[in-house]
């Protein structure tokens, strides 16, 4: 498997202005609380009885609602749920994902201290809730999960 490209928050944004889809694979209510603008949900990880478990899923979500050869960035809060979403994805045999490192809030050093802007701190376009269509809710129905 080939090494996931990782790019910035205004990478990213330039990346979906050349037709790339950005996947915010957060929770649902990470999500809703706030995201890129035009961004779909699809959760790689969903809270559990013990903490956060893998979405069983995501894969089969992400298959119904992208063709293999999709444009796609993924991200998440600070990075490390969408690198493994990205691994995932090129396992599966998607052959052009991005992941945008930092996430939405921000990378952080081992000290908690902003080591580079998330998407949300960067001043790019969000918006909220779950959009029509957008939404994993819908977007499952729509895998017919």
């Amino acid at each position: 498997m080939s090494e996931v490209k990782r790019i910035s928050p205004k990478e990213a944004h330039e990346k979906m202005g050349q037709g790339y889809k950005y996947v915010d694979v957060r929770t649902e209510e990470e999500f809703a609380q706030g995201h890129p603008e035009g961004a779909l949900n699809v959760p790689v990880m969903l809270p559990g009885a013990t903490g956060m478990a893998p979405n069983p899923d995501f894969a089969k979500v992400m298959a119904a609602s992208f063709p293999p050869t999709a444009k796609i960035v993924v991200g998440c809060k600070a990075g490390g749920r969408s690198m493994k979403a990205a691994q995932l994805l090129a396992q599966q045999g998607f052959t052009d994902v991005l992941d945008q490192r930092a996430g939405w809030d921000g990378a952080r050093t081992e000290f908690g201290q902003i080591a580079e802007l998330g998407w949300s701190g960067a001043g790019l376009p969000k918006e909220s809730g779950a959009p029509e269509g957008r939404s994993y809710g819908d977007l499952k129905k729509k895998a017919s999960l």
